[in-house]
């Protein structure tokens, strides 16, 4: 049934090949399995008022060609459970993340029970048997990422009717649909199944559980639980070529999506200890904080009080020094005034050139003043002549600076970690130097401004990336100066690059 099973998901899965080789060439993604929970109702059946029960299984609008029965035996406090189903599809069809189907008993409570895998042959049909110690519950069959899972998915197929008229329904949690793909909505394929592939569908579960677990902090949580998946994994990789030992990598992949599962487990509720131990942590340090201001205000107040006694016995001998203070707070308000209005105007002129910088290039404020951001393509590729189109632009930021009075402007020259460290040093002295000596041209003054060039140094994003170097590769100014309330302070430390790629590929594949 299980090598059927492989040859119907890969058949089936070339309608979706297109849609999941657009989703791969995105990047790396992780599923995110915390979702907001979202309730449905089924009803609730008592079997311990009949020995045996048939209850029709009622397919829903997500799957209306599907149907079958489950005959339910209960027998020395052991209920078992005959359950027939066909016209199932592959799992896939309600979306890649989704592989496999399981079957749920839902307590009167709302508690769902994983009762067992269901997989059907390639016909669509499944024909198993499960015991469980539960005697009232609902029965129903989800579309899931694989078999272990704890909260049902809301991709419903199948449910229980009402059997011999018995009322009563009950509601349960799932995981609505969308709750395990990425943030921006693309879905989750690290390893698509292909037309040609013939491993175990198993071990697309655990890659799928490992992934889970690791959207849910294992990593961090659970580290052993999610080694020991990974682990399992690896080793039921190496034996995927050998067909001899299918039963041996079909255990060892199961038992890493339980692994998987029992480490995503883990780490959502250490990861709820820790935030519920944060919280506590910021309670106890706001109480202290109240302490303290209460205590400082009290002390002021004594403090005030002392200083109003002392003065009213001041005032009857020292009249003449009370004027002199007084006069003499006067002229300190008015000298505070007057601070404070220029720090505003300091302040006005410190936006408006920064409105002004932006209508031409990116500005952004730093504690060392404006900095204005200019991209690689400034230049041609390996060379520091600007371009005209950037001199149009340069000439522009000149005139605004020349308004500014008292402005020092450095032009930093930075690069990504492509080529030789001594080259990219020359070239970003190069470039720095060019702009610098253009603005002089434009009317900077040459004693307000310098150029100094830090190659590979301080990158702003990855250089794994085409994306991240491009954002290395650039030349910014950095304007300060008393005019806008900022003086002219030396670049921040070097940060040394990380090491170049030694595959040379940009963005090399996870090992899953």
């Amino acid at each position: 049934m299980k090598s059927q099973m492989r040859t119907l998901l890969a058949a089936g899965f070339l309608a979706l090949v297109s849609t999941v080789a657009a989703t791969a060439q995105s990047g790396p993604a992780i599923p995110l399995y915390q979702a907001k929970q979202v309730t449905r109702t089924i009803p609730a059946m008592n079997y311990l008022i009949r020995r045996s029960v048939k209850v029709p299984m009622q397919n829903t609008t997500l799957l209306p060609g599907a149907g079958g029965e489950a005959i339910v035996n209960v027998r020395g406090g052991l209920t078992s459970i005959h359950l027939k189903l066909d016209g199932l599809i592959p799992a896939y069809s309600f979306g890649p993340e989704y592989l496999t189907y399981v079957l749920w008993a839902i307590t009167p409570d709302g508690r769902p029970q994983n009762l067992t895998e269901v997989m059907p042959d390639h016909k669509g049909r499944c024909n198993l048997k499960v015991t469980t110690s539960l005697q009232s519950f609902g029965l129903m069959v989800s579309a899931e990422p694989y078999f272990a899972v704890n909260i049902p998915s809301d991709v419903v197929v199948l449910q229980n009717a009402s059997a011999n008229g018995q009322p009563g329904t009950t509601q349960y949690s799932v995981l609505p649909r969308g709750a395990y793909v990425q943030s921006e909505g693309s879905h989750l394929v690290t390893y698509p199944i292909g037309s040609d592939n013939q491993s175990p569908l198993e071990l697309y579960e655990a890659r799928n559980a490992i992934q889970i677990a690791r959207a849910a902090q294992a990593g961090l949580y659970a580290a052993g639980a999610l080694a020991r998946a990974e682990q399992d994994v690896k080793r039921a990789v190496a034996l995927d070529q050998n067909q001899s030992q299918r039963n041996a990598e079909t255990t060892l992949a199961r038992e890493a999506v339980q692994a998987a599962e029992d480490a995503r487990i883990t780490a959502e509720r250490r990861a709820r200890e820790a935030q519920e131990a944060r919280a506590q942590q910021n309670a106890i340090e706001a109480q202290k904080r109240a302490a303290q201001s209460a205590l400082a205000a009290k002390e002021a107040a004594a403090q005030q009080q002392q200083a109003e006694a002392e003065a009213q016995a001041a005032q009857q001998a020292a009249q003449h020094a009370q004027q002199q203070q007084q006069a003499a707070e006067q002229q300190a308000q008015q000298a505070q005034a007057q601070a404070t209005a220029a720090q505003r105007q300091t302040a006005q002129m410190r936006n408006r050139l920064e409105q002004q910088l932006n209508e031409v290039l990116a500005t952004r404020e730093s504690a060392r003043g404006l900095i204005v951001n200019m991209s690689d393509v400034v230049f041609a590729t390996g060379s520091y002549q600007i371009k005209t189109s950037a001199q149009i632009k340069l000439a522009r930021i000149a005139g605004i600076l020349m308004t500014y009075p008292g402005l020092k402007v450095q032009v930093e020259g930075y690069t990504d970690n492509v080529g030789s460290a001594g080259f990219n040093q020359k070239l970003s002295d190069q470039r720095a130097n060019a702009v610098m000596k253009f603005l002089i041209s434009q009317g900077v003054k040459a004693n307000s401004i310098s150029a100094k060039g830090y190659g590979e140094a301080d990158p702003v994003a990855s250089n794994k990336t085409a994306a991240g170097r491009a954002k290395n590769r650039r030349v910014q100014l950095v304007v300060s100066g008393a005019a806008i309330g900022t003086k002219q302070q030396a670049p921040p430390p070097v940060t040394p690059p990380p090491p170049a790629n030694p595959t040379g590929v940009s963005n090399p594949p996870q090992p899953y």
